[in-house]
């Protein structure tokens, strides 16, 4: 019945994925997008409790009554400074600020599309328990899951569910990097950069000060560590001493309490290059989030259930494109075909590659996701390619795959007591005890502005 349901209903899902695509909107920005996901379940039945945890585009949905208590997870923010059209050939949209080069358009729609299956099949089965849809916004460097955690929206969730777009199929049991970001804002004086700098003070100097000390940094802090910043602010002109200068820097490292200590050394770096170039510094964190823990018994029922889905078959002409996708990639090029295939089940306990505020989640309440391929082979998140081919069939079909995943999924917690508590057990297990959530954000809110001058048409 669930698989049936979603392949009828399939062609709406896709048009809001594909409109969400076009309407590429930023973090804590995604206004029509997150209406459009709340229209779907509200038409199905779900109570939409919208605004939650201080963010206007947050929200949750829910449908049924008693326990179990299963929630899934959508998000819908773009990535700004990155367009594409949906073409196989790099072809940049300039009227554009953003694109979903991480393929939120279709996290989103996907997750919505499970639930309102296992919605059905609850109302004609008369079962007892409930789904629970959780709208989480700016997850691109705004951590809105941090903020609905902090505020309690999880804490009687029995087994939260995800997925995310890719370039394959998996559903391992994986971790990921902490993470914590902030704005370092440095004040000096202007002057005429020729005829009197002695009466200036460069906060650009400050910047690069305190570039060239994270930059020395670096030999002392543990191999698994990554810092990374770009200059948001410098100046305007060569002939004038920049007053204001701003840095926005990302540290990252598998174990929480590590970026927590980093982070305070580069906020005490960046009062040292203050001093040093006699200009003034504050900081504003700006997402801060944890690593992601493993669940291998949820895992492992995923990857069963992806496992009967299988994998994403291309036409004809979906196997051009993709080949003339592949043809812009330097090396490594997997076969078309990985595409149609299950990768391995895996335990990955340290974190290798990128962040998520799904770990926030993962510590709260047992947690498990997976990934089917919306992209060709190969692709990276945060390109064009990705931004293309989520943009046509190919995307279409991977978030099919993912809805009916996890609609399978959230049938089985629902029918099997024991399988929610063997998760349980093994999060509880992996926590440890005497465990107290202390959110790497502290007790800033949300920043629902950090997306301001992207649309404002500056540089963030």
């Amino acid at each position: 019945m669930l698989a049936e349901f979603i392949d009828e209903n399939a062609n709406t899902y896709e048009t809001v994925a594909q409109e969400i695509w076009e309407l590429a909107e930023v973090g804590y920005m995604e206004n029509e997008s997150s209406e459009m996901l709340q229209g779907l379940l509200r038409s199905a039945g779900f109570d939409v409790e919208a605004g939650v945890a201080g963010i206007p585009t947050a929200f949750v949905a829910s449908y049924g009554s008693g326990g179990p208590i299963i929630g899934i997870m959508g998000e819908y923010d773009a990535l700004p400074g990155i367009t594409q059209s949906r073409s196989a050939e790099i072809d940049p949209i300039f009227e554009k600020i953003a694109g979903h080069a991480c393929g939120h358009h279709l996290f989103g729609t996907g997750s919505v599309a499970a639930a309102v299956a296992v919605k059905e099949w609850l109302q004609e089965s008369g079962d007892p328990g409930t789904i629970r849809v959780y709208g989480t916004p700016a997850e691109e460097g705004g951590a809105g899951k941090v903020y609905m955690v902090r505020a309690g929206l999880m804490d009687d969730v029995d087994v939260m569910l995800h997925w995310h777009p890719g370039s394959q199929n998996e559903a391992s049991a994986e971790s990921s990097l902490a993470n914590k970001s902030g704005k370092f804002r440095f004040y000096g004086q202007s002057a005429h950069a020729s005829s009197a700098p002695w009466r200036g003070r460069s906060a650009l100097d400050g910047v690069e000060a305190m570039h060239n000390m994270v930059n020395m940094m670096r030999e002392h802090i543990p191999p698994a560590s990554r810092i990374h910043y770009v200059v948001t602010a410098g100046g305007s002109a060569p002939n004038v001493i920049p007053n204001f200068a701003e840095s926005y820097i990302y540290v990252r490292h598998p174990d929480p309490n590590e970026v927590r200590r980093m982070f305070d050394w580069v906020a005490e770096i960046a009062e040292g290059a203050a001093m040093g170039t006699e200009t003034r510094v504050e900081h504003e964190v700006i997402h801060g989030i944890y690593n992601v823990l493993p669940n291998e018994a949820l895992g492992r029922l995923m990857h069963a259930n992806l496992t009967a889905v299988g994998g994403v078959e291309y036409t004809e002409e979906e196997y051009q494109y993709g080949e003339t996708i592949q043809s812009s990639f330097p090396s490594d090029v997997p076969p078309i075909e990985r595409a149609m295939e299950i990768e391995p089940f895996e335990v990955i306990e340290v974190g290798q590659g990128g962040s998520t505020d799904v770990g926030d989640v993962s510590w709260t309440v047992p947690t498990a996701g997976l990934s089917t391929a919306t992209w060709v082979p190969g692709t990276s998140a945060h390109s064009w390619q990705a931004v293309a081919a989520g943009g046509t069939d190919i995307g279409n079909k991977g978030m099919i795959n993912a809805a009916k995943a996890l609609a399978f999924t959230m049938y089985d917690l629902l029918t099997e007591p024991n399988l929610i508590e063997a998760a349980q057990e093994e999060f509880l297990r992996r926590r440890g005890p005497n465990y107290v959530y202390e959110p790497l954000v502290g007790d800033r809110e949300p920043p629902l502005d950090y997306r301001a001058s992207v649309v404002g048409g500056g540089n963030n």
